[in-house]
């Protein structure tokens, strides 16, 4: 039987001690930050889909691929 990982779930929250989105899980940090280009997946429609996190020319967050971008605030996500 293959070893599956299991994922950490929860929701994007803005952290502003470092001025990016992060995973929180019951309002704690499970990550702090992500960087451009860093992997995760977001629900849309009921369904996970792969991204990654990337910064507009104009220094909006967005979510590739998605239709999320600028304020991703309780974007369900896991990493």
């Amino acid at each position: 039987m293959a070893n599956k990982e299991k994922k950490i779930e929860g929701r994007l929250g803005y952290n502003c001690e470092n001025g990016r989105y992060g995973l929180l899980v019951s309002d704690l940090w499970e990550h702090t930050g992500f960087h451009c280009g860093e992997c995760l997946e977001v629900k849309v429609d009921d369904k996970w889909v792969k991204t990654r996190m990337e910064m507009d020319i104009d220094r909006n967050w967005y979510l590739v691929d998605t239709p999320y971008t600028g304020d991703l605030e309780y974007v369900r996500a896991r990493i």
